[in-house]
């Protein structure tokens, strides 16, 4: 964030699923299905980050789609993911 400015983070609440869309910059997922796919918002050409945040327990991200390395999202935590157009692949950062 830069100091002096307004930050306009948009958030959304989905369901986790097999596949996930993130239409928004804080991505809230329900459920506890492992997340295989997180479709980019801005489509696969340009780079972006997304905030995750599990509000109802832990949820796997799991590594068998189009997330790097997989991990276990711990539940109202942030995981901070990057994507890459180079890797086609979201980046977990913790």
């Amino acid at each position: 964030m830069i100091p002096g400015t307004v930050s306009k983070l948009s958030e959304q609440t989905v369901a986790s699923a097999d596949t996930i869309t993130a239409k928004a910059d804080i991505l809230y997922v329900t459920g506890a299905v492992q997340v295989n796919t997180i479709r980019p918002g801005l489509g696969i050409a340009q780079s972006q980050f997304l905030l995750l945040v599990a509000t109802d327990g832990a949820v796997v991200l799991g590594a068998t789609g189009n997330i790097l390395v997989g991990i276990s999202a711990s539940q109202n935590r942030s995981v901070l993911l990057t994507w890459s157009k180079k890797l086609q692949k979201w980046i977990i950062g913790l």
